[in-house]
């Protein structure tokens, strides 16, 4: 019933809500069933993928069903402490997420053609 009158209000949406939120500073050891206890709340939850690399740990993505309950979870779930962490819940930009990878492919090629042509960073 909450998310029937939040779609009559809310008509039009802001263009970067989308159905995917992107979640960081989860505490590491946090199980897939205690996210949908906290994720499911709000809505339908199509899938979770928490990160489980060295790079990704703390962060996870939380698909919904619905665009409505997607936007409610970050309304409601931003700051919100878990074992003394509070989350930060965004929503999922792939332009954003797409340019930090290719900064990192920058900076992995780059260093490979210092090492290729005896070139070092000190030397600039």
């Amino acid at each position: 019933m909450a998310t029937i009158s939040l779609r009559k209000a809310n008509a039009r949406l802001p263009p970067e809500v989308n159905r995917v939120l992107y979640v960081r500073n989860l505490p590491f050891n946090i199980s897939s069933e205690e996210m949908y206890d906290i994720f499911g709340k709000y809505g339908a939850i199509r899938q979770i993928r928490i990160g489980n690399g060295k790079d990704t740990r703390g962060t996870a993505f939380v698909v919904y069903e619905d665009i409505y309950d997607a936007k409610t979870a970050v309304d409601h779930l931003s700051g919100f402490n878990v074992a003394n962490r509070y989350l930060i819940v965004l929503y999922y930009q792939h332009a954003k997420m797409s340019k930090k990878f290719d900064q990192k492919k920058k900076e992995e090629e780059i260093v490979k053609l210092q090492e290729k042509y005896g070139v070092s960073a000190k030397d600039k």
